[in-house]
């Protein structure tokens, strides 16, 4: 196992379950001190460790960060993967639905890594990785919430690379395409026909199966790595070829 993150300390939001509980716990496998922020923590153990935060708190976040840095005196690796999901297109949510998506998943990506850039100016290996989602440049029907606010994801990943390459901190996006998390159960749950829906989502993955968890983490641990050093403003698609391939269904040939 390559121990590149070791004496790095990392923090990982919506660490506690689904994709940001597999990075937190390859991080550590990797010999990264890790903290996993999060609003529910029953799922995290040693050796990770657990701060209860809100993301959508500026007071939660700094009070979060700050204890993480208080305990281990360091702070390098900021993996912003707090995110909640939205279905229907754009009329289907109204303005506090809106305000409440974006809330997290970009507003809280801001407040996060504003906290952590002292932090991280000190850092000799100092990295920000968002988790963002394929649908920030493919369209899909009935995410137009959930899109806007990926397609926001990645144009703030490329405005932070800019702004912070000359402090040497590299900011990085990584874009999963659906990926069998449990906020993919639930979205099944609510569905009349779980199974034809899955299957539905299954199908238009060109490579015939969702994504997993612990193959988006393996993408976050690289573009977080110091080994990566030149690696900053990417976007990198764990997709199982969604983006960029268009295959017939199975059976049919295309043309």
């Amino acid at each position: 196992m390559v121990a590149e993150f070791q004496g790095l300390t990392a923090i990982v939001t919506g660490g506690g379950s689904g994709i940001g509980l597999q990075a937190a716990s390859l991080l550590a496998d990797r010999g990264a001190n890790v903290a996993c922020l999060d609003l529910d923590t029953a799922g995290i153990e040693a050796p990770l460790i657990a701060e209860r935060c809100d993301v959508t708190d500026d007071s939660s976040v700094r009070g979060a960060i700050g204890a993480v840095v208080q305990r281990y005196g360091r702070l390098d690796i900021v993996i912003n993967n707090a995110g909640v999901g939205a279905q229907g297109d754009v009329v289907a949510n109204d303005d506090d639905e809106w305000r409440r998506v974006f809330e997290v998943n970009v507003f809280g990506i801001v407040r996060v890594t504003r906290a952590a850039l002292p932090y991280l100016r000190q850092s000799p290996f100092p990295a920000v990785v968002n988790t963002c989602s394929i649908v920030a440049s493919c369209g899909l029907p009935n995410r137009a919430l959930y899109s806007a606010t990926k397609g926001s994801v990645l144009a703030l990943t490329l405005a932070m690379a800019a702004d912070y390459v000359g402090d040497g901190i590299r900011v990085n996006c990584v874009n999963p395409g659906t990926t069998d998390t449990p906020w993919i159960d639930r979205i099944l749950a609510a569905v009349d026909d779980p199974l034809a829906e899955r299957s539905t989502l299954i199908r238009r993955q060109p490579m015939g199966r969702l994504v997993s968890a612990e193959e988006v983490a393996y993408a976050i641990a690289y573009l977080a790595s110091p080994l990566c050093a030149s690696t900053t403003a990417t976007a990198l698609a764990v997709d199982g070829g969604m983006r960029g391939l268009r295959v017939p269904p199975p059976g049919n040939t295309g043309t």
